[in-house]
């Protein structure tokens, strides 16, 4: 998926007509004073990080500014921010509102459906997920006749709006609905949806792009969003590779093996910094390449659970012991592994000759494996 900064989420809207407010994007304070007169912003305005995470604004990562002095200062904090890992390199100013009240309103794929669904609060503003489930209003939408006329009736009504906020409202949906079957979205969201007058303005932007829909939307090539370099290189090499904060890293084949591996670990006081799905690949060139990534993030201790069904415990652990030959001693790792399945005895067999621990038991495993990486938390 590539998930986009709010501001490029609102260059989308603004494509689409979505009423939003003035802003622009700096990257360093001697940017403020000729972005907000250029966009046209007047004070107060509103100087937000433009990171991935979300709670900004309890973490100190939105800002107010009544005058310029104040702004390219909030600029300059902001920029000097880490916010929940993630490098602040961007700011967008904007003007401030005069807001009524705040919505929510998104389309997201439901997988379980299989269908678009569109959820609307009258509680905006807030995490989706604190808010009651009575408070929020789903409709699943068939794409073929798209948003039509009764669902959206019911979503002003969970909105709580009338009159011309009302039909506001509905041509918003419109337009949302538009963003996120034209733009092959998995998410598109706006929390908070403001109340400004007699009509409604997108306070935010949240915009999730579909990885399979790349090849129609060349202009999202370049965006690495909240990619490391790491997951950048495995991405090229189609490498399901994900970073983390903790320092044992796992190799394992399909997603929900992997998810439960780190699972455990956490349960016995591990901490998951790195992990690595082969999928159904047994191909040992793949599985060297993985290897290779996993060396570079320089992990206490490795974890390898191999579930053979399709995949070929020996075959795994040939690529395995072939990559670990490659790395130098100075950058090399203890190795746990545990493999079961398809030619098992010959996976162990390679993996023992080689001088790597091999256990049959999970919890076994996972208590050597946090040991060797310093032990638990």
């Amino acid at each position: 998926m590539v998930k986009l900064a709010e501001w490029r989420g609102k260059e989308i809207f603004r494509r689409y007509g979505i009423d939003l407010p003035r802003g622009a994007v700096v990257r360093s304070p001697a940017e403020v004073a000729g972005a907000l007169t250029g966009a046209g912003v007047p004070f107060p305005c509103v100087v937000k990080a433009q990171v991935l995470a979300g709670g900004r604004g309890k973490g100190g990562a939105v800002r107010f500014a009544t005058n310029l002095a104040e702004a390219e200062d909030a600029t300059r904090a902001i920029l000097a921010m880490e916010f929940k890992g993630e490098k602040v390199r961007e700011v967008l100013l904007e003007e401030k509102l005069a807001i009524a009240r705040e919505l929510y309103l998104s389309i997201a794929l439901d997988r379980s459906q299989r269908l678009p669904v569109v959820m609307a609060s009258a509680q905006g503003g807030v995490e989706i997920e604190s808010v009651e489930e009575s408070a929020i209003a789903r409709v699943s939408v068939d794409p073929f006749p798209g948003l039509i006329g009764y669902e959206k009736r019911r979503l002003l009504a969970a909105l709580a709006v009338s009159g011309a906020v009302a039909r506001s409202v509905d041509g918003l949906l419109d337009q949302v609905w538009k963003v996120f079957v034209q733009e092959d979205a998995e998410l598109v969201e706006i929390n908070p949806l403001a109340i400004v007058g007699d009509r409604v303005v997108a306070l935010d932007a949240k915009v999730i792009i579909e990885d399979d829909a790349s090849f129609r939307h060349p202009e999202y090539a370049d965006i690495r969003d909240d990619r490391t370099p790491l997951e950048e290189i495995a991405r090229e090499k189609e490498i399901a590779f994900v970073q983390l904060d903790g320092n044992i890293g796992v190799i394992a084949n399909g997603a929900g093996l992997t998810m439960a591996t780190l699972d455990v670990l956490a349960e016995f006081g591990g901490r998951p910094g790195v992990f690595l799905d082969l999928g159904g690949t047994d191909d040992p060139r793949k599985v060297t390449e993985a290897f290779h990534l996993m060396a570079q993030a320089k992990p206490a201790a490795v974890f390898l659970n191999i579930f053979g069904g399709v995949t070929r415990c020996d075959t795994v652990a040939r690529g395995l012991v072939d990559a670990m030959q490659q790395v130098p001693a100075n950058e090399r790792f203890p190795l746990v592994a545990r493999i079961r399945g398809n030619n098992e005895a010959e996976g162990v067999a390679i993996l023992q000759k080689a001088g790597v621990t091999s256990l049959p038991d999970l919890k076994e495993s996972v208590q050597a494996v946090i040991a060797a990486a310093g032990g638990p938390a």
